[in-house]
């Protein structure tokens, strides 16, 4: 019955945006003029979704620029539709608008969520929860138009230039060229674009963690039901069109290699449209989350959220996670979300500032959806307060977060 209501509900949701005219033709758009924006969130990924959202709702005029045709990135795109980790030591440590998302793709498909009481140290992808992908795009989709958020998808920034009162963001397209002025960026492309674009500190090892293609041979496949299988790409790199054009051939011929292997009993039922990443460049900020930090759950004084996965750092051998010691429940800080030396501007999502270790544990969805959450929140009240996240009283923060179902360090 709950479904049943649940849908009746999307239904009616979904009417009454379907009536909206497609009016807007290209040649309508002029090139020179300024529209405006009080934040404005570049990448539609498991960060970037969450943080418009969260901007959108706090009051603030937000516009979301994603290069792709639809949200949810590595969720999505790239078939890791087996967020986690939400829960931790017994209690949910992570919610908020990600969870919201993420309960509602559940319900709305039938399935069912794991036991999060059962305890998990050593088998944590027992509390992944499996979604449909294909629908969590369409209902991330649905919550920002009703939020109100300006979604631009095939479009990618040009160029980004400093204005008194905060950026001018010029962004092309097939057959579309538009600039946004706005007080807020946030960079949630997975790799710092826009921090690099601004000439801003990045971080890089020499070696990255390998990237995945994701397929499935069998008979059929259930989304929302299963997980899909992976093959390494190696070197995967997603900073420049080269480089996820090459990690995306090296993936679908690694797959292919899967089905000459045996072909009578390996038909191909599903394909992921390009590899997931799992590492490129991390911001450089004000503050840098090390391992120890990690390790031991170190509270920061600035912390906007939880984060909870072992240390899960892939190589050419694989990857061997390493669990964290009982009732270890890493934190985010403010400060490792703003790039060094920077003003009005905010990262979310695998990039944020930390060392390679603590990464490999920071990078998973749900700390993405969270870290979102609170770069959205922050950059909502720095846009209306007409100042620089670091200014915005952290009280104000951490009140608007929990207003919207955020869980805090310290909460519960």
């Amino acid at each position: 019955m709950k479904r049943r209501n649940l849908l009746k509900a999307a239904s009616a949701t979904a009417a009454a945006l379907a009536i909206r005219p497609l009016v807007t033709r290209a040649d309508s758009i002029p090139s020179d003029a300024l529209q405006e924006a009080d934040v404005v969130v570049v990448g539609g990924g498991t960060a970037g979704t969450i943080a418009a959202l969260q901007a959108a709702r706090a009051g603030a005029k937000t516009a979301l620029v994603e290069h792709g045709s639809q949200l949810g990135g590595t969720t999505t795109v790239g078939g890791v539709a087996f967020p986690g980790l939400f829960h931790a030591w017994g209690k949910q440590v992570i919610a908020g608008i990600g969870w919201e998302l993420v309960r509602k793709s559940v319900e709305m498909d039938g399935g069912t969520l794991p036991d999060f009481s059962k305890e998990a140290r050593s088998a944590y992808w027992r509390h992944h929860v499996l979604i449909n992908p294909f629908l969590f795009a369409a209902l991330a989709e649905e919550a920002c138009l009703l939020a109100g958020v300006n979604i631009h998808y095939y479009e990618f920034p040009l160029s980004i230039e400093s204005a008194a009162d905060g950026w001018i963001v010029e962004c092309v397209g097939p057959g579309t060229r538009r600039r946004l002025r706005c007080r807020q960026l946030i960079d949630c492309t997975g790799g710092a674009d826009v921090v690099g674009m601004l000439n801003l500190p990045r971080l890089r090892d020499e070696e990255t963690q390998p990237g995945s293609m994701l397929f499935k041979l069998g008979d059929s496949f259930r989304a929302g039901r299963e997980r899909l299988q992976a093959v390494y790409v190696h070197g995967a790199d997603s900073s420049t069109s080269v480089t996820r054009t090459q990690a995306t051939l090296a993936g679908r011929q690694a797959m292919l290699k899967e089905i000459y292997k045996n072909p009578a009993q390996k038909r191909l039922v599903q394909m992921q449209t390009e590899a997931a990443f799992r590492e490129t460049y991390r911001i450089l900020g004000e503050t840098v989350i090390t391992h120890e930090d990690y390790v031991t759950g170190r509270r920061f004084k600035d912390a906007v959220c939880n984060a909870f996965y072992p240390v899960d750092l892939h190589t050419r051998n694989g990857v061997q996670p390493k669990p964290l010691a009982n009732g270890i429940v890493p934190t985010v800080p403010l400060r490792a979300l703003v790039p060094k030396g920077s003003r009005n501007i905010l990262v979310a999502g695998r990039s944020v500032s930390s060392d390679r270790l603590a990464n490999s544990g920071l990078r998973v969805q749900a700390t993405c959806m969270a870290m979102g959450q609170a770069a959205g929140a922050t950059a909502a009240l720095a846009a209306q307060r007409k100042t620089t996240p670091l200014e915005v009283p952290f009280d104000e923060i951490s009140r608007l977060l929990r207003d919207h179902g955020a869980i805090l360090p310290g909460d519960g």
